[in-house]
Parts: structure tokens; C-alpha cells; sequence
């Protein structure tokens, strides 16, 4: 089979294929906020309860992008102005905090391994999701409603969501070998929100052109 196939329009927008994915962001998505339950439980009892949207990051972004695989399988009627404007804003967020998050789970885990932290199987499972995160909505990108305002208003809401992390100290728990090193990894945060705003652009730029 021709590997070029596997960015088609016919197979991407598959309904079958887009079920398949679907399934998989949603029982992902699931994972991952079990996967968040320890430090969602801890920051409940010592922070104020508002904080609790910020913990959770990858899974929040998975949940965008399976509500994005509902908007194509079933796309909302545009005469309700409402409604397409949830759509966008929706989008705008899987896109950006899919491509930020899948990214920077995987140079976490990296970095983690750089500075002597054991490797395990999961680490291997975490890097071909998050990748995988990364690059579906990069492909999906196309067949989106999402403008350039969606992304720039989801990348707001990354910064804030950077900001609060760090401030508060309600990050995604790191190996033990960079907690010497949060201050780096704040910055790189940061600087991945900004670098997943021009990725996402760069891909929008070829949007209409599919």
C-alpha cells in the first residue's frame, strides 16, 4: 500500500477510521486522568479547588480532540452562530495543546533519561501516545472549522495554564532527577506554548489547499 495513502482524505475521514480513533482519544483520555488521580486528589485537599482544571494537561487535550472527532463525524449546523464558535474554540485548543503536550511529554521523558532516571515500559507506551497526539491533530488540522483565532486564543489559554502551573506549583509531576530543575523546564514549557502556536500555523497555511 502506498504509505501516502495513510494521509488521504478518503482514509482519514473514513467514518470507520474515525470511530476507530475516536475510541482510542476517549479511552485514552480516561487513562490519562487516572493517571492524574493522585496528584488531582493532593491538590484538592492542599490547594483551592479552582487549580484542579490546570493539573491535568495531556488528557484535557485528548478530551478536545475526541470531542473534534464528534464535531467531523457529526457536524453541527453553522445557522447557530454559538455553536460554531464552541466548534473553533474547541479545535483551537486539541490543536495546540495536542502538539505542545504530546511534545513535551516526550522530551520530559528524554531529559528524564539523560539525567539517570530508569527507563520503564510505560515511559515507552507515554512517548507513542504523546507523539501520536501530536501528529493526529496535525492531520486532522485540515478538515477542521478552526481559525487562526481559535489558535491564538488556545495558545492564551496554554500561557495561562503555564503560568498557573508554575506559580502554584501544580505541574505535571517530574522524575525525580529533574526536580533540581523545574526552573529550565519552566521556561521550555513556556517556549513549547509559543512553538505549537507557529507549528499549528505553518499547518493551517496549507488548510484550503487539500
Amino acid at each position: 500500500m502506498n504509505p501516502f495513502f495513510l494521509f488521504n482524505k478518503m482514509f482519514l475521514m473514513n467514518r470507520s477510521f474515525l470511530w476507530l480513533l475516536f475510541w482510542i482519544n476517549f479511552l485514552g483520555t480516561i487513562y490519562g486522568y487516572i493517571w492524574y488521580g493522585g496528584q488531582l486528589a493532593y491538590t484538592a485537599i492542599t490547594e483551592p479547588l479552582w487549580l484542579l482544571v490546570f493539573v491535568p494537561d495531556s488528557p484535557t487535550a485528548s478530551l478536545f480532540f475526541t470531542i473534534t472527532i464528534l464535531f467531523l463525524l457529526y457536524p453541527p449546523s453553522t445557522r447557530y452562530k454559538w455553536i460554531t464558535v464552541v466548534r473553533q474554540i474547541v479545535e483551537g485548543l486539541a490543536v495546540v495543546c495536542s502538539v505542545k503536550y504530546g511534545v513535551w511529554a516526550v522530551a520530559i521523558i528524554f531529559a528524564g533519561w539523560f539525567e539517570g532516571a530508569p527507563m520503564y515500559a510505560t515511559d515507552f507506551m507515554l512517548i507513542a501516545s504523546h507523539l501520536g497526539m501530536a501528529i493526529e491533530v496535525l492531520l486532522y488540522l485540515r478538515f477542521m472549522s478552526v481559525g487562526k483565532a481559535g489558535l491564538l486564543l488556545a495558545t492564551g489559554w496554554l500561557l495561562l495554564n503555564d503560568t498557573i502551573d508554575y506559580t502554584y506549583g501544580v505541574y505535571p509531576n517530574l522524575p525525580t532527577q529533574l526536580h533540581d530543575n523545574v526552573s529550565t523546564v519552566k521556561w521550555f514549557t513556556v517556549t513549547l506554548s509559543i512553538i505549537s502556536l507557529f507549528i499549528s500555523l505553518f499547518v493551517f497555511k496549507f488548510k484550503k489547499r487539500s
